[in-house]
């Protein structure tokens, strides 16, 4: 939709940072358009299991007796699934690769074409910067069947699954040049990536950056056993605010953003899905109750420092992404922190919606902040609050009445005089917590280009691999979604061409709508054999008219007029 304020009204900030790819898996969302669907729907993504399939799945019997056992666990499909032709990995290396690292891999590729950059053809510094969970997978799949006294074995199954390789395998295999690093912070990993990210672009260590985080724990058919005071919840349902909140529960999932300084964002026409006005990090030190407690101290401290960094007035913030664990303890001091942090701007009560991803997803420990911050980025493209799930009462630790925040419980048009603003918050066991000012991407530019058709070019490393992406593509020019149904043709033609890297495989459609793209794309043979070179135009014949025809296509096509009199 079209953004109420004009770039006047918003000037471009040195600090500023632009939002111009995003890509990830979550449980019961495989994309990022079935993210949406399922929040805008207001639906849980967290998979229940019968006793059948966990006692197929190797699960005790004395486990599935038990009353406390919940058989709820947050879930990814296909985890298990790996391209290793397309990423260059032997099976062999796959098959001792921590699924982390293969799933951190090919999201992270997924987000460089979602924003519409081939690395190999950016002249700039690209950096990573990510963080993983425990790695299960070692523990329970590598170690006991790999011999490690040979010192070749050893080196495999350490770069195949030491955390230290996460983010340098994918600078490695997308030959990525900027500074790679591993983020650890717990659960608060995925947004304290995305906050050195935004330091390492404002510094000018890099040009553009990855951040992000993932969390595969194996197996992933599995439920937990409850226990009165612990952070897990007692029937699988996140009840985040709410008076009945037990817990949480665990899951899977894996988002990665792809940062650019604002302002070269804009000057590169790149799609900017929200603004990163500013973030902050710090610790709690020992100012709380235990190690694993949260600190009400240091997320009020983190979170004013953010509101201070971004230069923003948390009046015109109209909603928060909250950490929002749906634990007795956690939610009554989280919203306390937030309260205070506002109290020091405004007086003002019930103008800011406060939700949490949780109630969706469960908590996604490496990846929990990415997902709130990847979901707070959705609903400000398609301007709508989603529900908080199963909130009912609040706690009655929390005073909403009296502080400036109501639980956004219906999916519902969000408003505001001017930008629209949020807050997202993510907080790790052992302190380090993490806040981020986000507020909506200024209005894109009209695309210039006047052709009256365009040419859409695909490749692939396979035949296969080349009839789906045209399948999928083509699906994609029909579909009526509000944040793609707009995009314009040139646009989509452009970085077809120029976003992409380019494969053996190789097809071309020319059309002037929608539509008939569509048809050609799903028409189009696919090559049985690679493509063998760059296009050239070869005349054996005098063509009348010729010079009148170079001289129009030259008006038209400026890289026809470069290569037209280099040849004359």
């Amino acid at each position: 939709m079209t953004s109420p304020h004009s770039p006047e009204d918003a000037p471009v900030a040195e600090t500023d940072v632009a939002i111009i790819g995003m890509a990830g898996r979550f449980p019961g969302a495989d994309d990022l358009d079935s993210f949406w669907r399922l929040l805008s729907e207001g639906r849980e993504g967290i998979t229940r299991f019968s006793r059948e399939e966990l006692a197929a799945a190797g699960i005790p019997a004395r486990l599935l007796d038990d009353p406390a056992y919940v058989p709820a666990h947050g879930v990814i499909p296909d985890v298990d699934l790996f391209d290793t032709g397309y990423f260059e990995l032997t099976p062999a290396e796959a098959d001792i690769t921590d699924p982390q690292h293969r799933l951190l891999l090919t999201t992270g590729h997924a987000a460089l074409e979602h924003a519409g950059y081939d690395p190999s053809r950016f002249g700039g510094l690209i950096s990573v910067y990510a963080g993983a969970a425990i790695n299960t997978y070692l523990q329970q799949q590598v170690l006991p069947r790999v011999d490690q006294t040979t010192t070749s074995n050893h080196f495999a199954v350490m770069v195949g699954n030491d955390k230290d390789f996460l983010a340098t395998r994918l600078s490695y295999k997308l030959d990525l040049k900027g500074p790679s690093y591993a983020v650890q912070t717990a659960c608060s990993t995925g947004l304290v990536a995305v906050h050195l990210a935004c330091q390492g672009l404002i510094n000018g260590e890099c040009d553009m950056a990855l951040a992000g985080g993932v969390t595969v724990k194996l197996p992933q058919t599995r439920g937990y056993l409850y226990e009165e005071g612990a952070i897990v919840s007692p029937d699988g349902h996140v009840r985040a605010f709410d008076a009945d909140a037990g817990g949480t529960v665990l899951g899977n999932g894996v988002g990665v953003l792809v940062l650019k300084p604002l302002r070269d964002a804009l000057a590169d026409r790149d799609t900017v899905h929200a603004v990163i006005k500013g973030t902050a990090t710090n610790n709690d030190g020992s100012g709380k109750v235990s190690f694993a407690a949260p600190g009400a101290a240091g997320q009020a401290t983190v979170i004013r420092e953010a509101h201070a960094v971004s230069g923003v007035d948390p009046r015109t913030i109209g909603y928060v992404e909250a950490h929002g664990t749906g634990t007795r303890l956690g939610d009554p001091v989280e919203v306390a922190a937030l309260t205070k942090a506002f109290r020091a701007a405004t007086p003002d009560t019930g103008f800011c919606a406060i939700g949490s991803v949780k109630s969706n997803i469960g908590h996604l420990d490496a990846a929990a902040g990415v997902a709130g911050l990847i979901k707070t980025v959705l609903m400000m493209k398609h301007r709508t609050l989603v529900p908080t799930l199963n909130f009912h009462a609040p706690n009655p630790a929390i005073d909403f009445a009296a502080g400036p925040f109501t639980v956004s419980t219906a999916t519902a048009p969000w408003t505001g005089d001017g930008p629209l603003r949020a807050g997202v918050s993510s907080f790790g066991i052992g302190g380090t917590n993490a806040h981020a000012v986000l507020e909506q991407a200024p209005p894109a530019p009209a695309t210039g280009d006047s052709r009256p058709a365009q040419v859409l070019v695909l490749s692939a490393r396979t035949p296969t691999a080349l009839r789906t992406a045209a399948d999928r593509l083509a699906e994609h020019l029909e579909s009526g979604l509000p944040d793609e149904g707009a995009a314009a043709l040139a646009d989509v033609a452009y970085t077809l061409a120029v976003g992409r890297r380019a494969h053996e495989y190789r097809l071309a459609v020319r059309g002037a709508d929608r539509a008939g793209l569509a048809d050609a794309l799903r028409t189009a043979p696919v090559p049985p054999e690679p493509g063998t070179g760059e296009v050239s135009f070869v005349f054996a014949e005098r063509v009348e008219g010729a010079a009148e025809l170079a001289e129009a296509w030259s008006a038209a096509e400026p890289a026809f007029a470069e290569h037209h009199t280099a040849a004359l």
